[in-house]
Formats: structure tokens, C-alpha cells, sequence
């Protein structure tokens, strides 16, 4: 890593409409406020972003790569050419840590390749926080990303996930698109075994948040309106 190239920095955003500095250290608007060239999902979040932390940097100073779906991939190593220049660069998620369950890993990966440093700032990642107030175990635990849509194949993958969990006493985390929450959780309530402990952990670090573990025959008597509501789900067998 050579001294006069410029970082990468990894740029946690929030989980919700909260505001940014109620749940972000200082440290990332002191980042913000150094670089200028960003690597975002969307642009306009991030703009609002950015001006919500650092009201008074120049937008229009601001140089914006996009990374979605849409992004062609042999456009990305590009996206770090700003570094050999000596300016540093910064991805910003649109909710959480970059890097974790988002497209910025493909952009690290390529900076790691060019012997960039990268700087991975501190911020809310709502795996983390849903794990550590789960009660489940955090010392064994995978994050499965989502489950299939297909009903079928769906209650095949929660099954085996608690057959393993069950083996390994490894806590088993997914998360989904919001507006298939309530399906989903009315899925796992009632694939799960009774005494399966299931943790539900929606709208972390906003005024709304809920987070309860219950085992799988409790969950049967409560009902919850998680529409459009980040979740995040997760499970451990006896």
C-alpha cells in the first residue's frame, strides 16, 4: 500500500429516517467532510444524506459512481481510479455497513486486488445489533441472506437451517424484502419446531423498534404488523 494513494473508506449509513448523528460517531462526518468521491446505490439518497451530515459541503463538488444492479462490472474497478490520484474515496450504503449484505464487498474486493487501504468505519449494522439482542448464540452464528420465494422450497430451507442450527447450536439469520414480512414470519411460526427459539428484530435504532425471542409455539399467539418494515429474522433449535 503506498503512502501517496488515496483510501477507501467503508461509509455506514442509518437503518431508518432517524437522524444521522443520534446513531453515528463523529467520525463519519469527519470522513464525509474529506472526500468527494463516493461510490452509492442511489444517488439521491446519498446526496441527502451527505448534506444531512456535512450541511454545508458543496454538492456539486461531490463526484458520484453509481453500484446497483444496473452497474456493468467491468465499469467498477474504475470507480477507484480517484486513489491513484491521491484523493480518497468512499462507498456509502443505503442502509447499514457497507460491505454486509451490499454491493460495496465487489468494490473492496478490487481495492484489496490494487493494494488500497481500506478503512471500514464504525456505524449500525442491524445483523449485529438484531444478534446481540436476540439471546441467541453469538459466538456460532450465518447470515443466509433471503430465503427462496417459492412456498415450497422456502419451507425446505427453513428446515434444514433448524436441522443445523439444531446440530450445531449455531443461531441461523435471514432477512427480506419488507413488504413479504408478515409472509414470512407466518412461514416460520409455523414450519419451526415448538421449541425453536425464534427472534423477531424490526426497525432497529428508530422509535419503532421491536425486538423479542420467543420460542416458535409462543410466537403462534402473537400477531404483527411488520409491512414495509425493516426485519431482520432469526432462529436457534433445541
Amino acid at each position: 500500500m503506498k503512502e501517496n494513494y488515496g483510501n477507501l473508506y467503508l461509509i455506514p449509513t442509518t437503518l431508518g429516517e432517524n437522524e444521522p448523528l443520534e446513531v453515528l460517531p463523529i467520525s463519519i462526518k469527519q470522513a464525509i467532510e474529506r472526500i468527494n468521491y463516493f461510490i452509492v446505490e442511489n444517488e439521491k439518497t446519498a446526496r441527502r444524506f451527505i448534506k444531512k451530515i456535512s450541511s454545508n459541503k458543496s454538492q456539486a463538488g461531490l463526484h458520484i459512481e453509481l453500484l446497483n444492479k444496473f452497474t456493468e462490472p467491468e465499469h467498477i474497478p474504475t470507480f477507484l481510479d480517484p486513489c491513484f490520484e491521491g484523493f480518497h474515496v468512499g462507498i456509502i450504503s443505503e442502509a447499514g455497513c457497507p460491505g454486509i449484505a451490499d454491493p460495496g464487498a465487489d468494490v473492496v474486493k478490487i481495492a484489496h486486488e490494487k493494494q488500497l487501504k481500506v478503512v471500514p468505519l464504525v456505524g449500525p449494522s442491524s445483523i449485529l445489533l438484531g444478534l446481540m439482542a436476540s439471546g441467541l448464540n453469538g459466538q456460532s452464528f450465518a447470515f443466509n441472506g433471503y430465503l427462496p420465494i417459492d412456498t415450497v422450497e422456502r419451507k425446505k430451507s427453513i428446515k434444514k437451517a433448524e436441522k443445523l442450527s439444531r446440530e450445531s447450536q449455531q443461531t441461523q439469520i435471514w432477512i427480506e424484502t419488507p413488504y413479504r414480512n408478515d409472509k414470512l414470519y407466518t412461514e416460520f411460526v409455523r414450519t419451526l419446531s415448538p421449541k425453536t427459539r425464534l427472534t423477531v428484530a424490526t426497525d432497529i435504532t428508530l422509535p419503532t423498534e421491536y425486538i423479542c425471542t420467543k420460542l416458535a409455539e409462543d410466537w403462534k399467539h402473537v400477531t404483527l404488523d411488520l409491512h414495509k418494515r425493516p426485519t431482520i429474522f432469526m432462529i436457534l433449535a433445541s
